[in-house]
């Protein structure tokens, strides 16, 4: 995924307590968005997409402004940011600003 803010959070790891929602089975592209941002709704569309058509791959959205500690935990600093995660929720790859398609599919590879 190419972006300004790109790279992996060293063993940084969620579960499905802190996503509220369960981890995929092969990965999970978790996406922080923000009520107003133009970019989260593209984002949203495209992870959403992505999750359908790669089998055992879960999107999970979380509104920052809710999420103040997992944001500030993880150093997010714009949305939309997402993070993909691996089977057991390490933080394998994170970008920020509206991806393309084959980018998310392209760092899925990292995960799966």
């Amino acid at each position: 995924m190419r972006s300004r803010q790109d790279g992996t959070d060293d063993g940084a790891r969620l579960g499905a307590a802190e996503l509220g929602a369960p981890l995929g089975e092969r990965a999970t592209l978790v996406q922080f968005s923000s009520a107003f941002c133009q970019p989260c709704r593209a984002t949203r569309r495209i992870l959403a997409e992505v999750s359908r058509m790669v089998d055992g791959v879960a999107h999970v959205e979380i509104d920052a402004e809710v999420r103040l500690d997992l944001v500030r935990g993880l150093g997010v600093v714009r949305t939309p940011t997402v993070l993909v995660l691996d089977a057991g929720g390490r933080v394998v790859r994170r970008a920020a600003g509206r991806p393309r398609k084959a980018d998310v599919i392209a760092a899925l590879g990292a995960a799966i």
